[in-house]
């Protein structure tokens, strides 16, 4: 059948048309189905990597909290440094603050503490100058113990060597300093690390409600090692006055009571003298039996899980400890 010339002409536009169309088709088909297997690929890649982290982070985290792990060091942060730049801290006549700041005007001068805090050389710009910027404006008085005196702290030079085995040492001189030239100054007297962070204005709350001429004192209480327990070292202790008069007065001079050597965890030396001199180890616990003091850092605490159960801090702890389960969405 002849076609007429005009329709002819029709017909080839219209299978250029299509031919056009089917190219471009095929070409974008092409490049998308490029692009994705491109980012599957990749993803695929980024899990692989992500899964072999978690995997090397979760042999560290149970070579660290497992048997490996000394529960007496404090190395965990050693190498954890503080911002770069200068920290800065509510004020207590900022507009939001002004209530809470009268409450912990009235408390600061009920409550008298003394914050002593364990550094060295090395840790007194990474660290400790943040302690002092931060939760240290809140004691009453505010001590750094270290082994070179600092006048921008300022610390105060003990005569003792830097490093985990002279931490007992230091424990010594330090709370020795406190009694020569500050016990009248502050009804309680607290240690913490220069990698610790408290708020004291909860400290004050808990403290209240004792007497700081009982022989006690209070933190994290660990049970071995100690018949009535002992505080971790990491998370920090406070001592009452009558507290630290006895270990001064009658736990140091005596061998017997008080090891003389350098050697020895802290925390657990420290908690042999205590008991050996009357002085009780106190439940810093809550009304609900929920802990004040940690040892760790907060997910730690906070994550369910994430301290695994075989660790040494729950054959530790003294008190059974239930983690809670945390719903954010209600």
């Amino acid at each position: 059948m002849l076609i007429p010339s005009s329709h002819l002409g029709s017909h080839h536009a219209f299978s250029r048309r299509c031919i056009l169309t089917l190219a471009v088709g095929i070409t974008f088909g092409f490049s998308f189905a490029y692009v994705l297997l491109s980012v599957v690929a990749w993803e695929k890649s980024d899990m692989f990597a992500s899964s072999l982290w978690s995997a090397q982070a979760s042999l560290h985290s149970h070579q660290h909290h497992g048997g490996m792990h000394d529960p007496h060091s404090h190395d965990d942060l050693k190498d954890a440094a503080g911002p770069d730049s200068p920290v800065s801290f509510h004020r207590h006549d900022e507009e939001f603050h002004k209530g809470e700041g009268e409450i912990a005007k009235q408390l600061a001068a009920k409550v008298r503490v003394l914050c002593w805090v364990m550094t060295g050389p090395d840790n007194h710009e990474r660290k400790a100058r943040h302690v002092k910027a931060t939760w240290g404006q809140r004691c009453n008085t505010l001590l750094f113990m270290s082994s070179k005196e600092d006048p921008a702290l300022p610390s105060i030079a003990l005569d003792v060597k830097e490093g985990r085995d002279h931490l007992w040492a230091k424990t010594k001189q330090a709370f020795t300093h406190v009694y020569n030239n500050y016990l009248d100054q502050a009804d309680w007297f607290m240690k913490a690390d220069d990698d610790t962070y408290v708020v004291v204005e909860n400290l004050r709350y808990m403290l209240q409600s004792h007497d700081p001429n009982e022989p006690i004192y209070f933190g994290c209480r660990f049970k071995p090692y100690v018949k009535q327990g002992y505080m971790s070292g990491g998370a920090g202790y406070v001592l009452s006055k009558e507290a630290l008069k006895r270990f001064v007065e009658v736990g140091l001079p005596d061998s017997e009571k008080c090891r003389s050597d350098d050697g020895g965890a802290e925390d657990v030396e420290i908690g042999k003298c205590l008991e050996k001199v009357g002085v009780s180890a106190g439940d810093a616990r809550d009304s609900l039996g929920r802990g004040r003091f940690f040892p760790f850092v907060p997910e730690h605490h906070l994550i369910p899980g994430h301290v695994p159960k075989d660790s040494w801090y729950w054959q530790y702890i003294y008190y059974s400890s239930t983690e809670v389960k945390y719903n954010f969405c209600k």
